[in-house]
């Protein structure tokens, strides 16, 4: 996965390459003391990581690579990635097994490029498709918006996050995709609430996505896409709704 800048929000454009990748630790947003200002949207999203996308090729490649993919997302779904291997997938999507070997060498790097199309897929729509997760909502309902299309995300891709996550366990705060959605975050959580620490807030926010909590949530605990969907809003919203009803005195003994 590949860090790039991205062009402001306002201006309407999805992910595109750069030749100099973003630093790390250029964004205010992205360190956990800083405070982003209101004032600084544009220079935060000119600072965005981004995932790349595939580097320009014919229009029958393209469909070709479009298939394989989409092939192998379907067997992940149903079987999880240990199912996938490339002769599977070559039949799934009904190009020859040669020229899925050549456009991804091996099942390792077929996942990889997987999980880097439905990122990038995720940022493009949470950047520059039509509101509430795109631009042109009000910040809080972005915002909202925004975590439930996380909880589809993690949830319909868990079993190769979390493949990843066990390979690298902290790699996941220092990639390109965790970058971009922690700055896009934190500049939601400072239009919002320009009062709070809107970085700090942002890595709490994305806390409970952790791919090993979402697969123990859907998969072990079996809870649906829709209740935790309706815990994250829960979440967000405890301490206000608690301090707003008035507790209940202890009965007489």
């Amino acid at each position: 996965m590949t860090m790039t800048r991205l062009q402001p929000e306002d201006a309407g454009a999805g992910p595109t390459r750069a030749p100099t990748p973003a630093p790390a630790t250029a964004a205010p947003a992205a360190r956990a003391g800083a405070h982003p200002s209101p004032a600084q949207p544009t220079s935060l999203l000119n600072l965005l990581p981004s995932i790349g996308g595939p580097a320009p090729e014919r229009a029958d490649a393209a469909r070709n690579r479009r298939k394989i993919l989409d092939a192998a997302a379907r067997i992940v779904a149903e079987q999880g990635p240990e199912a996938v291997t490339m002769n599977q997938v070559a039949h799934a999507s009904g190009i020859g097994v040669g020229t899925v070997y050549r456009r991804f060498g091996d099942v390792s790097q077929l996942l990889w490029a997987l999980l880097d199309d439905r990122e990038r897929q995720f940022q493009e729509a949470y950047l520059s498709g039509p509101p509430p997760l795109g631009p042109g909502a009000p910040a809080a309902e972005r915002l909202d918006a925004f975590l439930d299309a996380l909880v589809d995300r993690v949830v319909e891709q868990r079993a190769i996050l979390l493949a990843a996550q066990s390979a690298a366990p902290v790699a996941r705060y220092t990639s390109g995709a965790y970058l971009a959605m922690h700055t896009h975050v934190a500049l939601l959580v400072s239009q919002a609430r320009p009062d709070t620490n809107a970085a700090l807030l942002a890595h709490l926010l994305l806390a409970p996505f952790s791919p090993s909590l979402m697969h123990h949530l859907s998969e072990e605990q079996r809870l649906s896409t829709a209740e935790l969907k309706a815990g994250v809003r829960q979440l967000l919203s405890f301490r206000e709704h608690a301090e707003h009803t008035p507790s209940t005195p202890p009965s007489s003994p």
